[in-house]
């Protein structure tokens, strides 16, 4: 059974989100402050973390900045009443992988929580059935960069890099498509499994953090170079 952690003070929101969730299946942890949060994110098992931006003792930004120093890539889902730009751009940019703002309906809830888990938890009902594809075709190397997607794990230099779960599908996501003009949409709708224009400013933040961990200098990316007007384009043969 997939488990979610959800992390608010306010009793009205941890009861809707908890008898919606178990409706659906899941088995549900609750916590309403930050420091218990952390406490059972670091010794406990998650799918998904939705994780409220103000609450005591810790805030949703420090919980998850502590989370991510702790090697902990559980997807996390910030739920915030702001309405703020900068609150969401700076839980993305500290590892959060998508935001809710309040009020919110819980079959949205429900779509974002399935969307961040069809990495770690692949459907069931594949659209297409293929042959398995042999191992080694799991392992790209590009330049300087080898990206293991049966350990989720990349290296550069032979260094691990320390990537978020939606950072990692990002990145694959861009080698399976080398060379190819990618539009915002089109990642958003891939990446993250919904297709809202106005949230496209979430694909930007997160290849600035990307190019931040792969790029020798993200000011002058050689990975993923902007095409302006259309979108990003991944460039791996120029590495060779």
């Amino acid at each position: 059974m997939n488990k979610i952690l959800v992390v608010d003070d306010e009793p009205a929101i941890v009861t809707l989100l908890s008898y919606n969730l178990k409706q659906a299946g899941y088995e549900v942890t609750t916590a309403t402050d930050g420091e218990v949060a952390v406490d059972l994110a670091l010794h406990g098992t998650f799918t998904c973390i939705l994780l409220d931006l103000m609450l005591p003792k810790l805030d949703g930004m420090e919980v998850t900045k502590r989370l991510r120093q702790e090697k902990i890539h559980t997807p996390i889902i910030i739920v915030t009443a702001k309405n703020d730009e900068f609150d969401k751009v700076f839980g993305l940019e500290l590892g959060a992988d998508d935001y809710i703002t309040k009020p919110f309906s819980p079959r949205e809830v429900l779509a974002r929580i399935k969307a961040v888990m069809r990495r770690v938890a692949p459907s069931a009902e594949p659209v297409t059935p293929v042959a398995a594809p042999p191992t080694n075709r799991a392992i790209t190397v590009v330049g300087n960069l080898r990206i293991d997607q049966n350990k989720y794990r990349v290296t550069r230099n032979g260094e691990n890099i320390s990537l978020t779960p939606k950072e990692f599908e990002l990145l694959v996501y861009f080698v399976e498509r080398e060379g190819r003009v990618l539009s915002r949409d089109a990642i958003l709708n891939h990446v993250w499994g919904y297709d809202y224009a106005s949230e496209t400013r979430i694909v930007d933040i997160h290849i600035s953090h990307l190019r931040e961990k792969i790029e020798l200098d993200p000011k002058e990316p050689t990975y993923i170079r902007t095409v302006r007007g259309f979108g990003y384009e991944f460039v791996g043969d120029e590495h060779a």
